[in-house]
């Protein structure tokens, strides 16, 4: 009913037991984390789940009674709320706390409310008022429909139709799945890897700050001497080869040896991951057939826009072959740049020379310095930059308000509100913006709790976390981000809006929660802010002179940007192959995994692989967009229609910020995908492809319906010998003279139907 394992993503409710333990962190009012009272200390979330649950089964005993449809829905989406307040609130601390004993009694409160969401999930009762809310939709809101319709297909796609047997064994594998997920992402933060380089000198002093010293022992020996004459302390530095400071040592560190020692070291951790992954692998398929699909990857991408693994498997090697010969131009070019740069004519590109050489031809072609571009950026000019963008949007201001006592995790952490003049608060978010051991590798939007319509007068605001990572320079008060790491500030800023400017009655559809192929286009959307000079103009500034950033420079990094565009495509388009093949049909003998990832990369990309290098092991979206990685792919394709046809031309107005939030963001999933992004950007952002769909589909029902009646009529004509005389004379009359005419008509439509189809091929292939 509640899909926990696919996609943590928090809401919450409004019922008196969430309004007694939940406040909005007054100042001075000492509260638990997230302003849940039961969680000021670790053991709160015992107290956390037992509450949870205790209302859960008052509103399951309500909804037994058979109340009317619409209470049957509300009560239902309260359950909801409640569970996936602690399942969500649990979440986020397990990524983000930096104390070991909050974390793990997070991850027990999950791990407690995922085996309670079983318990719901197979609740007949839950299942048959869902159902006689569904078919009562005449009595029900739109919303209120499509809610009940999503909880009855949600309850069937965690196998309540099937036999206990089967529903317990599905249970079980949903459990296996879900802890799975866990230990993988675990893994990848306890084992991220790490060399050791010496001398110190070896690695570019700016990048110190990310490293760890450490010393090794060093003699001399005096010449003509057996004996040493003293000994020494040798500076080095241990690389900790996590995905952030990898990319930095692969982007500025000259020195060819330690670019492969750390590229081939951060590419083969954690090796506990191949077991883990491969059991995921047929976890997620044992549950995909039971249920009745082929794979998981057929089971995953039927709710969403794309409907079909076939159709997602098509776009992407159509991408694929499209893109190759760019890239393949790319590399030839980043190669010739290597062989002149070192001198040697033969010398062969390497997966670890991509981001050094592509980043020394982006600054020598377009003029651009990193370290200057990051000068503008410093990290409070960039939150303004997100309160100058709400503000000319949305007519909203971005602010911060305190904490209360116990509310935060971290003392890095701040808290902003989302304010409007005249509807009010809009909704709160949380920034966690530094980087820290322990904590979430990545950058990601976090819901705490959903948008929810308590009463005509009252709205439960959305609350969420918005995480990242950005490093603190040693040498340096102002945290400057380079301008990739603006890209993914607007980005995840983009899902936070999606979640705070929501306004669904049912916290079931609140922000984010929406088809998988269509979550990340507002992220996506809200990239292109980060490169708009409109913008950056009104809030990139100089650390230390105040200076605007001046246009000529963005020009350049705007070059810069598009130089490798295929290489990135090419990339993106590689790793969701890996996701669609490794969740996609399963042979009948046992494969090796690495070699199938190999032989991917070497098919759809044009760099070497690295042999026993495991990319793969640490690619934390096969847990959440298992079988969906390919959404980021069909986003872009939206987002970059609706900045053309609607942000482009005036991307700072109201009037540009009205049409996004009411055509779009205030709907979240409360309706139809198709329905939103046409009503945003006119049906031609779904392509023709759907219109030629339906007037196929009509087509084939009506020639279907003429074959049955000219069968129909062949076998009245062949019967009629053996009927009365009088009968056999009213069908000879009455049926013989169409029987004919039928035929043609079918044999003519049949082969215009072939033609008219070979005619379409041609123009999708004129298209593509």
């Amino acid at each position: 009913m509640w899909k926990l394992t696919q996609r943590l993503q928090p809401h919450i409710n409004p019922t008196r037991w969430m309004v007694r333990n939940f406040r909005s962190g007054v100042a001075g009012e000492a509260t638990g984390l997230y302003g849940f009272d039961h969680l000021k200390t670790p053991k709160g979330f015992q107290r956390f789940v037992a509450d949870a649950i205790e209302r859960s089964g008052e509103l399951v005993s309500y909804i037994s009674g058979m109340p009317s449809s619409p209470e049957i829905i509300k009560a239902m989406d309260e359950i909801s709320d409640t569970v996936c307040c602690v399942v969500d609130s649990a979440e986020l601390c397990r990524q983000t706390h930096p104390d070991r004993e909050f974390v793990e009694a997070a991850h027990k409160a999950a791990m407690e409310m995922n085996d309670y969401l079983h318990h719901l999930n197979t609740n007949h009762t839950l299942y048959a008022a869902v159902k006689k809310a569904e078919q009562d939709s005449n009595l029900l809101t739109a919303e209120a429909g499509r809610t009940a319709h999503h909880l009855r297909m949600d309850f069937e796609r965690g196998g309540i139709h099937l036999d206990p047997e089967k529903l317990d064994k599905v249970n079980n594998l949903t459990t296996n799945i879900f802890q799975l997920c866990s230990e993988f992402s675990e893994n990848i933060a306890d084992d991220p890897g790490h060399v050791d380089v010496f001398p110190a000198s070896r690695i570019p002093r700016h990048l110190h700050h990310l490293l760890n010293p450490i010393y090794r022992s060093t003699s001399q020996v005096l010449r003509g001497s057996k004996r040493s004459a003293h000994s020494s302390k040798e500076k080095g530095v241990r690389i900790t080869t996590d995905s952030r400071t990898l990319a930095s040592v692969l982007q500025w560190t000259s020195d060819e040896e330690v670019r492969k020692m750390v590229y081939i070291q951060g590419n083969s951790v954690p090796h506990a991951n191949h077991g883990v992954l491969e059991k995921l692998i047929a976890s997620r398929h044992e549950l995909a057939q039971m249920m009745g699909c082929n794979s998981f990857a057929d089971f995953m991408v039927e709710p969403n826009l794309a409907k079909s693994p076939k159709v997602v498997t098509s776009f992407l090697q159509e991408l694929s072959k499209t893109v190759k010969p760019k890239a393949d131009e790319e590399y030839i070019a980043i190669r010739d740049f290597k062989r002149e740069k070192c001198g040697d004519n033969s010398a062969a590109l390497e997966p670890w020379d991509e981001t050094h050489y592509t980043s020394m031809m982006k600054s020598s072609v377009n003029d651009v310095d990193t370290a200057v571009v990051a000068s503008y950026f410093p990290l409070p000019q960039c939150i303004e930059g997100l309160k100058v963008l709400v503000e000319s949007l949305f007519g909203a201001t971005f602010h911060t308000v305190p904490l209360a006592p116990g509310e935060s995790w971290h003392p890095d952490v701040i808290k902003m509100s989302l304010h409007h003049p005249d509807e009010g608060d809009l909704g709160y978010l949380y920034l966690d913006l530094y980087s820290r051991k322990g904590k979430y590798p990545g950058c990601a939007s976090f819901a705490i709790k959903g948008g929810r319509k308590i009463s005509e007068t009252e709205y439960q605001l959305p609350v969420l976390a918005l995480v990242c990572n950005f490093s603190r320079a040693r040498d340096s008060s102002v945290v400057k981000l380079n301008h990739s790491e603006v890209e993914v500030l607007f980005h995840e800023f983009g899902h936070a809006l999606h979640s705070l400017l929501s306004r669904t009655e049912y916290q079931h559809f609140s922000g984010t929660r929406v088809a998988l192929d269509l979550a990340e286009m507002p992220s996506n959307l809200f990239e292109y802010y980060a490169w708009d000079y409109r913008l950056l103009k009104r809030f990139a500034r100089h650390y230390s002179t105040g200076e605007t950033m001046p246009e000529k420079l963005v020009n350049s990094l705007q070059g810069a940007r598009n130089m490798f565009a295929a290489t990135e495509l090419q990339r993106q388009v590689f790793y969701a192959l890996v996701d669609q093949m490794l969740f996609g049909e399963q042979p009948e003998t046992a494969r090796d995994v690495s070699q199938l990832v190999a032989e991917l990369k070497r098919e759809h990309t044009s760099w070497n692989h690295v042999e026993g290098t495991h990319w793969h092991i640490r690619f934390s979206h096969l847990l959440n967009y298992g079988a969906g990685y390919y959404s980021y792919l069909y986003a872009k394709c939206f987002a970059s229609t609706i900045w053309q046809s609607i942000c482009e031309e005036d991307p700072l107005s109201l009037s540009t910020g009205t049409l996004l939030r009411e055509k779009f963001f205030k709907h979240g999933g409360a309706k139809d995908p198709a329905e939103l992004l046409k009503d945003l950007a006119g049906k031609e952002i779904i392509s023709v492809h759907e219109e030629l769909r339906l007037n196929e589909n009509a087509f084939l029902l009506v020639w279907l319906g003429l074959g049955i009646v000219i069968l129909v009529e062949g076998i009245v004509l062949a019967s009629s010998g053996f009927l009365p005389e009088e009968l056999d004379k009213l069908f000879v009359k009455y049926v013989y003279p169409v029987f004919t005419p039928s035929v043609g008509l079918f044999v003519a439509g049949t082969t215009a139907y072939g033609v008219l189809k070979y005619i379409q091929n041609e123009k999708l292939k004129d298209q593509k």
